[in-house]
This record gives C-alpha cells, structure tokens and sequence, in this order.
C-alpha cells in the first residue's frame, strides 16, 4: 500500500492536473467507478489503476490489479468532492484526420471545461461524433472528462489552433449566433459542422465570414442568450429532427 503523498505514481497523477503534462505524456487521468469501466470497455488503455481497499472491490471484476493507496492518500490525488477510490491513467486515443467530412461540431474558444465536456456530452447523444477544439478548454482535463459523462469516449476529439482546425472541416459551417435566422423549418445540409462560440464573446469573425447558415434559438420573458452547452444542446437535437 503507498502511504506516502511524496511517492512517484502519485506525484505523476497529480502532474496531470496540468495540461502541458497531459500534452507531454499523451495521458489523462478518468475518476470513478463508472468512468473508469467504460474507458476500459470502450478500449481505451488504461495505463495504471489505483484505488482505496475499499474502491479496488468495486472492480475487483476487471482485468487489472490496482495499486492501493491509503485513503488520505487517494484524496490528495483526487479532484471529486466525494472520491470513490478508483482513479485510472488513460492513453489519450491517437486521432488521425486530415479533413472532416461528417457531421461535426466545433467549439471556437469555448473556455470552460464544464461547457466543453457538456458538449461532448450532448455531441455523443445525438449523433455528432466529432468535435473540434479551436483554443479552447482542454477535452481531457478532469473536469472536462467528468462533465462528459462518458461522452469523451465515445467522440473523436481533434484540438489545435482556430487556424488549423478549421482547414480540416469541408462540410458547411452552421454558426449559433442570436442574430441569427431562428430555428423552425431551415433546411439544413445533413452533413454539417455546428459552431458554438466562445462564451463571453461568441463566434470569431473568421468563422462568421466563412458560414453557410447562422441560426438562432427563440426565446421568451425577454432573455437573449443560453450558456454554451445548453445552447449546444438544444441545437443538436433540432437539426437533427
């Protein structure tokens, strides 16, 4: 059992609060029972488990031996108010993609991990299975994986530079903006990149100029904007039915 805050593993799993580090060693960590049997069964690499005594008999099942660590160790490592004591690394899957040329969504300096990893969420939901960063919050920071509800394993990721990112998509650009034509009976290309803005500043002008559509969500009681994820979410669902 590691009792000690100062030991290697557990200094490596708090290295990874910092994206620089999880850039570097092209790994995450995935917190809780939940999160980490489905990184395993959606065949992700789970590089180390650790786990309390009592979070290792919540998977004693899986194919693993996790290294324990005392309770007030693990809480040192962990980021959930109510930890359950499993905790795995996970190899960040490789993505290789040149262009993009399916239904896709992408988020243009959305800052806040929480919004990213909601989006994600919703992305998986209904059907986006690509999702594009453009300086933006990091897909794979704990707060980003845990809001995804599993949804970061079940989308490609791609991330990068507004400029960069935006050269792979070839499908057209939907933008949400609430200057937008409002939802209703547009007819929208079935392949289609959605574009949701950075939070406080909304889409860049690069994407605006380079738009196919821009749509907006009616709203009521004289309120003019939704947050990102929400907004994401609503459209999501109605271009698609």
């Amino acid at each position: 059992m590691i009792t000690s805050r100062q030991n290697g593993l557990v200094k490596r799993i708090r290295a990874l609060r910092d994206k620089k580090y999880r850039d570097e060693s092209g790994e995450f960590v995935v917190e809780g029972v939940k999160s980490v049997r489905e990184a395993v069964s959606r065949g992700f690499t789970a590089d180390c488990v650790v786990a309390t005594v009592k979070g290792a008999a919540l998977v004693s099942d899986l194919n693993f031996e996790p290294e324990i660590l005392s309770d007030d160790v693990f809480i040192s490592v962990s980021e959930e108010v109510s930890p359950q004591g499993v905790l795995a690394i996970v190899k960040k899957p490789t993505i290789s993609a040149d262009t993009v040329t399916e239904k896709c969504v992408f988020l243009d300096g959305v800052g806040d991990p929480a919004n990213v990893g909601a989006i994600i969420r919703s992305a998986a939901a209904f059907g986006y299975n690509t999702v594009i960063i453009a300086d933006g919050a990091d897909a794979y920071s704990n707060k980003a994986v845990r809001a995804s509800m599993g949804g970061i394993f079940r989308v490609r990721v791609i991330a990068g530079t507004r400029a960069e990112t935006l050269e792979k998509v070839k499908v057209p650009l939907i933008l949400a903006d609430m200057k937008g034509e409002t939802l209703g009976f547009l007819k929208v290309p079935e392949e289609h990149c959605l574009v949701i803005g950075n939070e406080a500043h909304g889409v860049s002008e690069e994407l605006k100029s380079r738009a196919t559509l821009t749509v907006s969500i009616p709203m009521e009681n004289g309120m003019e904007s939704l947050n990102a994820a929400v907004s994401a979410g609503i459209l999501m669902y109605a271009l698609n039915h």
